[in-house]
Formats: structure tokens, sequence, C-alpha cells
């Protein structure tokens, strides 16, 4: 009788061990990625990524997330390179070569002529001590215990945390050069996302009688009418015409706890003076940018003469609920 296969389980299965598999590899990250950073930090070139079989295809992948933020990165095939492709390698660039084994024989018969021109070399292996970490300048650990496969052949879960250590080298380089949203943006002119925040603040933001107002002696009550109304979890306390303050959910949330007397308590007394605000003039990018920096959702927008003009919430940036990741 043929046994039946829990097709879910199965597949959970899978999950677990990949992972199990990055678990193990975020704790072998040391000192050598430090030094991988630094090396490519330093770097007036580009960082030329190589590997062949399932780790070239994962090293394919990588200088496409590199390049979209901020740091220029080429793959090269390691056989196309011993046939002339070697020429796209200056001295002042950074290899970062990825082999599980770390003696991929295609790979390595590369590093003496690499060493040989003066260009610094990274390895992403599971074996510290193979050939190519004895090559290298910093050496990426990604050993994992056991792939998915029931084989052990097909690469799976080593594969995966080589993807992984590749995106963290990726968001560590960006916040280290101070990659911005608006850098994003010049790097991906076209796209919905990109279009979106080509734009200047004041063509998506909130305005006139959409935004939700009070007066510093309004009653607590009232803010909380139009918090209600308007449902975009912020108040502005307004002045003659200019901010004076902001009343958000999480400051009604502790006012609850408080116990406080809504119907006797002013907005003025409530409000959060001096919160983040933006001009109308510049892009949804900067508003994106600034709204990530502080971990805000709300931005009032002030006008040429410093008036509250507007309100942006971050659905206006991303679309109400059409994207979710930048990168």
């Amino acid at each position: 009788m043929t046994k039946t296969v829990d097709h879910i389980a199965r597949a959970r299965e899978v999950f677990d061990i990949e992972i199990e598999g990055l678990a193990a590899v975020r704790g072998q990250i040391n000192g050598g990625f430090t030094a991988a950073i630094e090396l490519i930090m330093a770097s007036p070139g580009r960082l030329v990524i190589t590997g062949i079989g399932k780790s070239g295809l994962i090293g394919q992948k990588i200088p496409a997330t590199l390049n979209s933020t901020g740091t220029s990165s080429l793959f090269m095939h390691p056989v196309e390179a011993m046939h002339g492709d070697l020429g796209l390698v200056e001295s002042r660039d950074v290899v970062l070569g990825i082999s599980n084994s770390g003696e991929t024989s295609e790979l390595n018969l590369l590093l003496p002529t690499l060493k040989k021109r003066g260009v610094r070399i990274i390895a992403m292996t599971a074996d510290p001590g193979s050939t190519l970490a004895s090559f290298a300048d910093a050496v990426l650990e990604v050993k994992v215990e056991r792939e998915a496969c029931p084989l052990g052949l097909a690469p799976t879960a080593s594969t995966t945390a080589a993807l992984v250590m590749g995106d963290a080298l990726a968001v560590v380089l960006l916040e280290s050069k101070k990659f911005k949203e608006s850098d994003f943006l010049r790097n991906h002119p076209g796209g919905s996302l990109g279009a979106r925040l080509k734009v200047r603040v004041d063509e998506v933001m909130i305005r006139d009688d959409e935004i939700p107002r009070v007066s510093p002696g309004d009653s607590m009550r009232m803010a909380l009418d139009i918090l209600d109304l308007h449902n975009i979890g912020a108040v502005m306390v307004v002045d003659s015409g200019r901010l004076r303050g902001i009343i958000t959910d999480g400051d009604v949330r502790r006012l609850v706890r408080a116990t406080v007397d809504f119907d006797t308590l002013s907005a003025a007394a409530a409000m959060t003076i001096g919160p983040k605000v933006i001009r109308h003039d510049l892009l949804a990018a900067d508003a994106l940018s600034l709204m990530q920096r502080h971990e805000i959702t709300i931005l009032p927008v002030e006008g040429a003469a410093g008036d509250l003009v507007g309100v942006l919430h971050l659905q206006d940036l991303l679309g109400k609920g059409e994207f979710r990741f930048l990168l």
C-alpha cells in the first residue's frame, strides 16, 4: 500500500529546516562581516560577485539589490571570467566569491590572478578553512546543519542562507551610506511607487475641510469626535492658521488609561507640542524618509508662510494598500 504523504506537514518541515539554518548563520555573524562592510565602504570601485551553479544564481540576485540601494555591483561568471571577462575587474574593486564548500574549482582558479592584481576578496562559504577562505580578506560564514532536500543533494537551506547574508550586506551598506528614499527614487524612475514618490507633498496631502483640526481651547471631547470623524489617526491643534500641536490615537489611549475628564481637559493641555512637519513643496520621497526616520505615519504640512496647509498620511504616499515594501 502506498504511503500517504501529508503535503502540508512536509512543507512546514521545509520551512522549519530553513529557519533553523538561518538561525545558525545568524549566530555565525562576527568580525568577518564588519571587515567585509569596511572593505566595500573603503573601495572606490565596484563590488564584483562571482559564483557558479546555485551559488551563481544567488550571486546574480545580490547585485540587483545592491545596485538599487546605493552600492555599485555586478555579477561575473567564473568560467566567462577565465575567457576574457576578468577584464571587468580592476584593482580598486572588491570581489565577493560565493561557494558553499569553498572548493569550487572554476571559482578558485580565479583567486591567484585576483590577488596578483591587488583585488580585495570576500568569501561567502560554509567552510572558513577552505581554499576560497584562505585567499579572502574577509570571510562570511554561512554554514547550515542540513538541507531541506531529503537526499541532502539539492542546495536549499544553504542557498537561502547565502541569499539572506546578501540582503544583510545590502541593508547595512544602505544605512552606512545614509541612502535615502529620494536616492532610491533616482534609481527607480519607473514603476508605480517611483512615480508616486516623485510628486510634491502638496499633490498628495489632505487639505482644506478634510484636515482634522481643533482650536487650543476646544475640549478633548470635541477633539475625540473630530478624530473619529476623519479617522486618520490624529487631530491638528490650530490657532490663527498655525499649527500649535497634535493629538494622536496614542495620546488618547494614554489619557484613557489616566482616566482624565475629556469634557474639561482642553486640546492645548493634551496635545504634543512641536510635532514633525514638512514643507508643502518638498517631494513625497522626502516625506516618506522623514516618516521612516521618526517612525510616524502622520505629517502636518506647512505652507510658505508657516501656516498649516495640509496633512500627509503614510497611506497617501504608498497608495492605500497598493504598496508594502520599498525594496
